[in-house]
């Protein structure tokens, strides 16, 4: 199962801000706020609290004590999320979105079979765990499913076109580019005199790649007898010049960089640079730019959502109104208490 992360279910419910709907419901004693005609009960803001101390108990860290700032942040993180739980339901109802239990039924089985071999044991030890009640693994699933849909059925009508493609492609034309490239193989050593030695002994007829593997202080490449492909440009300007100006076979004298001392050897010839054709990219430039036109939909959704719903219309319980209030950093408002 994946990690039913606390105080955050899903992409969508981290991207809500704790304000509410119109609000209809009845702020009870029970209650730590209400959102449109929705009830968020202590009860649950106890149970998250306790998640939160299990946590804090697994990595063997002193849970913060009430009344500390410590404590008020975490505090208000929680009834936030519970805010944003509240809302995502509710935009939920409105849009049509409804997770069965049968739904559920199914996500749990599949976390079982990808992430427990299929063991119910296995399971029911990670939810116990994470400080969780089967039924409230339960309704956290339930909330990523609902959280996912609505990303759905939001971003449902977000087409990417030949023109977009190809418009990404032509502005992004560097990215598909690749720089001439060469096979090389060096010794990096710190201290000149070992170079100069060194370079003398490959010139007398010595086994660069055995060398390599005794001198060399380049970990990506000495165990390998020196042996790297380089790009253009994708070194230091000092190795980069040499690597690319030496004749194939050639070996150089000592080339000093930042690193050290480096003597190289061209082992084949440069490669010429090449640019990926776009019919190569079609598909993975059509994928990440309808991710991104998605993502823009859902948090321009977001923000409108946001703006209808705060400004006072989402109701706390006397000593639980987070702080800063959420509703504040989007309008300047904030909502009301009891």
């Amino acid at each position: 199962m994946r990690r039913l992360v606390l105080f955050g279910f899903a992409s969508l419910a981290l991207l809500a801000a704790g304000c509410g709907g119109t609000t209809s419901a009845s702020l009870g004693s029970d209650d730590v706020a209400v959102v449109g005609d929705q009830q968020v009960s202590k009860q649950e803001f106890q149970q998250l609290m306790a998640r939160a101390q299990k946590s804090y108990d697994q990595q063997k860290r002193a849970f913060p004590k009430a009344g500390t700032a410590e404590y008020e942040q975490l505090k208000g993180q929680a009834i936030t999320f519970l805010i944003q739980q509240a809302e995502v339901d509710s935009q939920a109802k409105k849009l049509g979105v409804d997770v069965s239990n049968d739904k559920v039924d199914q996500e749990i089985a599949r976390y079982k079979k990808q992430y427990y071999g299929g063991s119910d044991a296995r399971y029911e030890k990670a939810v116990k765990q994470q400080g969780l009640t089967d039924d409230q693994a339960r309704e956290a699933i339930r909330q990523q499913l609902i959280s996912q849909a609505l990303f759905k059925k939001v971003t449902g009508g977000v087409k990417v076109t030949d023109s977009d493609v190809k418009q990404y492609y032509d502005t992004h034309k560097t990215q598909y580019v690749q720089p001439e490239s060469r096979d090389v193989r060096h010794i990096l050593v710190t201290k000149n005199p070992l170079a100069d030695s060194l370079y003398q002994q490959l010139k007398n007829g010595g086994n660069f790649a055995k060398l390599a593997k005794q001198y060399s202080k380049d970990p990506g490449s000495a165990a390998n007898g020196g042996k790297l492909t380089v790009s253009k440009g994708q070194t230091v300007p000092q190795f980069d010049k040499a690597a690319f100006e030496l004749k194939t076979g050639q070996i150089s004298q000592p080339v000093h960089t930042q690193y050290g001392y480096h003597i190289i050897q061209a082992l084949s010839a440069v490669k010429a640079a090449t640019t990926t054709k776009l019919s190569q990219v079609r598909a993975s430039i059509r994928q990440q730019h309808e991710q991104r036109k998605k993502n823009d939909e859902i948090t321009k959704w977001l923000a409108d959502t946001k703006k209808s719903y705060c400004g006072g219309k989402i109701k706390y319980q006397v000593g639980y109104q987070p702080n800063p209030d959420p509703c504040a950093t989007l309008t300047g408002s904030t909502s009301t208490t009891q």
